[in-house]
C-alpha cells in the first residue's frame, strides 16, 4: 500500500467528523488506509470511527505519549508513506494527501515532509497573521533542505532551528526511515527531535506548501502562558535553547510584540474590527513571554508548581481533556 494516514484522538469533539470526512474522500491515484489511535475518548469519537469503518486502535489514557502513541500506530500501518494528522487538523483540499506523499517521494533521501497550517476562519487576526508569516518563511526557502554546512549548523541557532522544524499536525514520514529512527518517547517536540535526528543522519526534509490543513487554537491568556511554558521548557531541556533569558527580555519583547500588533491593525485600517484583540494583545504577549521565561528556568521551579503551570501536565493528570497537539 502506498500510504497510511494516522490520527491520534482523545475526545475529538464535533469538528472531528469534518476531519474524518475530508481524509476519507481524498483523491489519490493509489489506495490508502486510515488509522485512528484513541486514548480514552468518552464523547462520540469512537462511535464515529466505527461508523466510518476506519481502523481503530485503543490505548489507555495513561499510556499516551506524543512519540510513543504515534510509533504504535505506525507499527500497525501498511503504507510505504505515513501521513500524520491531529484530530483538529482539517485537510484544506481533496489533494492534500497526494501532494504530501508526492513531496516526500520526490527524492529518495527525503525522510519526511510537513505542510502549511491555515488558521480557521474563527481564529483571531493575530493568530491568522502569525501562522501566515511562519509558513511564508518556509515557502520562500528551497522545498527540500539538507544539512549542507555542519560548521554553520554548530554555531547558527536560526539555521539549526530551520533544519529541525517539523510539525506532525500535518506531516508525512517515509516508513523505512522511521524503522531506523522512530519517534522519541518525550512529552513535547517529538516531531522536531525526530527531524533533527534524521537531518543529522544525512537525510533530507521537504516542505509542501500546497498540502495545507486548517489548524489553529484559540487559547485564553492563561492557556497562552501555560502552552508557552511547556514549549520553552522542552526546548531548553531537549535542544539547549533559552527562549527568554531574563524578565527584562520578557518585558521588552512584550512591548515590541504589542506595538507590532497595533501597527499592523492600523496599517490594515482594521482598528475597529480588531479592537478587542488590540486590547487583549499586551496581556497575551506578556503571558507568552512569561511562559517562555518560566519554562527556560524550569529546573528552579518546584515540581508541584510545574504540575499546576504546565498545560501538558494537566492533560496527563486527567485534569483536562484538551489536547494541545
Amino acid at each position: 500500500m502506498k500510504a497510511s494516514v494516522i490520527i491520534p484522538t482523545k475526545n475529538a469533539g464535533p469538528g472531528f467528523a469534518g476531519v474524518l470526512q475530508a481524509v476519507l474522500t481524498q483523491q489519490c491515484p493509489w489506495p490508502y488506509e486510515v488509522i485512528v489511535i484513541d486514548s480514552g475518548s468518552t464523547d462520540g469519537t469512537l462511535d464515529l470511527c466505527r461508523e466510518s469503518h476506519v481502523r481503530l486502535l485503543q490505548i489507555e489514557p495513561a499510556s499516551f505519549g506524543h512519540g510513543r502513541t504515534r510509533n504504535l500506530a505506525i507499527e500497525h500501518a501498511c503504507g510505504e508513506f505515513v501521513a500524520l494528522l491531529t484530530h483538529d487538523a482539517l485537510p484544506a483540499s481533496r489533494h492534500w494527501l497526494a501532494r504530501l506523499v508526492d513531496a516526500t517521494d520526490a527524492e529518495p533521501d527525503i525522510a519526511g515532509t510537513f505542510g502549511r497550517h491555515l488558521a480557521y476562519p474563527s481564529a483571531d487576526p493575530y493568530t491568522q497573521r502569525d501562522l501566515d508569516w511562519h509558513f511564508d518563511n518556509f515557502a520562500a526557502m528551497p522545498k527540500v533542505v539538507r544539512l549542507d554546512d555542519r560548521s554553520r549548523y554548530e554555531v547558527d541557532v536560526a539555521y539549526r532551528q530551520m533544519l529541525h522544524f517539523f510539525s506532525d499536525n500535518n506531516a508525512c514520514v517515509r516508513r523505512n526511515v522511521w524503522e531506523r529512527y522512530p519517534y522519541p518517547d518525550v512529552s513535547f517536540a517529538e516531531d522536531q527531535i525526530w527531524a533533527q535526528t534524521v537531518i543529522e543522519a544525512g537525510y533530507a526534509k521537504a516542505y509542501a506548501d500546497d498540502a495545507a490543513v486548517f489548524h489553529s487554537h484559540q487559547y485564553s491568556v492563561q492557556e497562552i502562558g501555560r502552552r508557552s511554558f511547556d514549549e520553552s521548557a522542552a526546548f531548553a531541556r531537549l535542544f539547549g535553547y533559552n527562549l527568554c533569558p531574563t524578565i527584562a527580555t520578557a518585558v521588552l519583547r512584550t512591548v515590541h510584540a504589542t506595538a507590532r500588533d497595533l501597527m499592523w491593525s492600523i496599517q490594515r485600517k482594521e482598528v475597529i474590527p480588531h479592537l478587542y484583540w488590540m486590547a487583549r494583545s499586551p496581556f497575551a504577549n506578556f503571558a507568552r513571554q512569561l511562559g517562555h521565561y518560566s519554562g527556560a528556568h524550569e529546573r528552579n521551579i518546584p515540581a508541584s508548581v510545574i504540575d499546576r503551570v504546565s498545560l501538558d501536565g494537566a492533560l496527563k493528570s486527567g485534569k483536562s481533556f484538551r489536547r494541545t497537539k
